[in-house]
């Protein structure tokens, strides 16, 4: 188990390998489908983003509501795949993690390696054990978007395992190789 501080730096990045179990500790952002929708437009329009992206983590997740006594709802991963056309971009702009669950294009994958990123997967199903890693979350853009609104949220101890690592190695497809069968 690897212990590692946010921001991510690259060096920190590059010492990841796909399969590697991951506690994170300070901040990441949140982002689903329609922040990410508003943050193409502000860049196709010449805007400046509501959060630097420099070194980086998105999580995609949307929270459920908080129950009372609590700092944030279940928080578990949403579909990493509904990104992927804005990934490439965001990563080539700095953002050096992602966060979420399932697969990844070849075009998120190239991104991932031209720019020493990784991705992270967070199990599906558990959103509710990582609400517990949340210590802080507050919205900080799009808060019209309500639960895809972007959030910086402080974790300690977040469980993540690396799928991509910054040289494209694919945990789902190192285990799928391992298991195979000789024909």
């Amino acid at each position: 188990m690897k212990l590692i501080n946010m921001p991510l730096s690259k060096e920190s990045a590059k010492g990841l390998k796909a399969g590697d179990y991951v506690l994170l500790n300070g901040t990441i952002y949140t982002g689903r489908d329609a922040a990410h929708e508003r943050m193409e437009l502000a860049l196709n329009n010449n805007c400046e983003l509501p959060v630097n992206l420099k070194n980086q983590t998105i999580y995609y997740m949307g929270p459920s509501p908080a129950r009372e006594g609590r700092i944030i709802g279940s928080a578990g991963p949403t579909t990493s795949g509904r990104m992927d056309k804005y990934a490439p971009r965001l990563l080539d702009l700095g953002l050096i993690g992602m966060i979420g669950k399932g697969k990844r294009s070849d075009k998120v994958i190239d991104a991932i390696i031209r720019n020493g990123a990784v991705y992270f997967a967070a199990v599906g199903g558990a959103g509710a054990l990582f609400s517990k890693c949340i210590i802080k979350s507050n919205i900080i853009a799009y808060d019209d978007l309500g639960t895809e609104a972007i959030r910086e949220l402080v974790v300690e101890n977040f469980p993540v395992i690396v799928v991509i690592d910054s040289e494209g190695n694919n945990l789902y497809e190192i285990s799928v190789d391992k298991y195979k069968l000789d024909s």
